[in-house]
């Protein structure tokens, strides 16, 4: 499957120098976020620095969250993340399946706090983008797209920037991708050659991902044709391997085997094991490759090695994935003692050793990178989004 052409804009980012646009150019309505063809003729490289700002909404199945980044290019030199606010509020869009103006205000209240940390000063040209992911692709498309009208409607009565598509339900593909090129740039691996860059897993309530740089050709033979993405950035050219999971995530996941155990919590590590190798067996592709490489955890892997004491809340750590099988045999034969408020972290803990051992097929020793921030900047796909977004319609003064 060809990587779709509006991610060659990332290449543009860090090989072209400024680009102006004016202000008629930057409300017209063909600049969409999905649109490739507005990259104008007029460019100037400028010797003074540049800050600008984008926002971003990830509309989770768990929650709601904003990142509002702050961007500085000096020069012609690679523009670079300043800071990032970040912010979330629960339940997700999706809870409000039924309520959708209800659910535009938990978004309004995200809002408030961009309005609050951006110079008004700097709103007109300030894009503002939400991408929804498995919460809402799992509803009723009539539904899901009234959630969404009421946010684009919202947006449109903003003072920022509000771009075509502004509000939409993410491809899961993009989404493991996008937080591929996150992790990537943050660790500078995306500079180098494409061997030193990392993999990542993502788990979140709905869904999961997997994305790595293959360089084993059996990789690239054995995978399906649709976990084979092709596009070019910051002049290299890439084949990643990416798939999400739908159903796959922890909460889903979780539902169905509770309805297997007939909702019996608690239940020994062993028994439990059972119940989530019946969700999990024979259907997810696994490739020997992992094993050898190097991979960054995180969402709810990162969350529940936090309850479980396996890592530090603000540092992360490395682990190996059997930390997370002999944690949750300890969580689950001490049920009442172990979880302290927190009845699924026995179901969790063995339903994170099984995917990833089970599941993508990943050795007892192999280590995994557990972190939540990187350089102070969330791991998750807004980054590679916002990027994306800020060069779809960059204005420069």
């Amino acid at each position: 499957m060809e990587f779709p052409r509006d991610f060659f804009v990332l290449d543009f980012l860090i090989t072209l120098p400024c680009i102006l646009l004016s202000q008629a150019d930057v409300y017209s309505p063909q600049y969409g976020i999905e649109n490739l063809d507005i990259l104008p003729s007029r460019l100037t490289s400028v010797n003074m620095s540049n800050v600008f700002y984008g926002i971003m909404f990830d509309a989770g199945s768990t929650g709601t969250r904003i990142h509002i980044y702050s961007f500085i290019q000096k020069g012609l030199e690679h523009p670079q993340v300043d800071s990032e606010i970040f912010e979330s509020v629960k339940p997700g869009l999706s809870a409000y399946v039924d309520d959708p103006e209800q659910g535009a205000e938990t978004v309004r209240e995200l809002l408030d706090v961009a309005k609050q940390t951006i110079p008004s000063t700097h709103w007109h040209s300030t894009p503002v983008v939400l991408k929804a992911t498995a919460g809402l692709r799992l509803l009723p498309e009539q539904k899901a797209q009234a959630l969404l009208l009421e946010v684009q409607e919202l947006f449109e009565d903003s003072p920022f920037l509000v771009p075509d598509d502004c509000v939409s339900i993410m491809n899961g593909t993009y989404e493991g991708i996008l937080a591929w090129i996150t992790i990537n740039f943050l660790t500078g691996h995306l500079y180098g050659a494409g061997e030193n860059t990392v993999g990542i897993l993502d788990l979140g309530g709905a869904s999961t991902q997997i994305t790595f740089l293959p360089q084993a050709e059996s990789t690239l033979d054995s995978a399906p044709k649709d976990y084979i993405s092709s596009f070019e950035m910051f002049n290299n050219f890439y084949k990643l391997y990416t798939h999400s999971y739908l159903g796959f995530g922890l909460k889903v996941a979780r539902l169905a085997v509770l309805g297997a155990l007939d909702a019996k919590v608690p239940s020994s590590f062993q028994s439990c094991y059972t119940e989530v190798m019946k969700v999990i067996q024979k259907k997810l592709d696994q490739q020997d490759e992992i094993k050898r490489r190097t991979f960054y955890a995180f969402s709810y892997y990162y969350d529940r090695a936090v309850d479980a004491g396996i890592i530090d809340v603000e540092k992360g750590g490395i682990i190996r994935v059997k930390d997370f099988e002999m944690k949750a045999i300890e969580v689950c034969e001490n049920f009442s003692k172990a979880t302290k408020g927190s009845p699924f972290l026995c179901m969790d803990l063995t339903y994170i050793t099984a995917l990833l051992k089970e599941g993508f097929g990943f050795h007892d020793n192999t280590e995994l990178q557990l972190t939540k921030k990187v350089n102070n900047i969330e791991t998750s796909w807004a980054l590679g989004a916002a990027f994306h977004l800020i060069q779809s319609l960059r204005s420069t003064a």
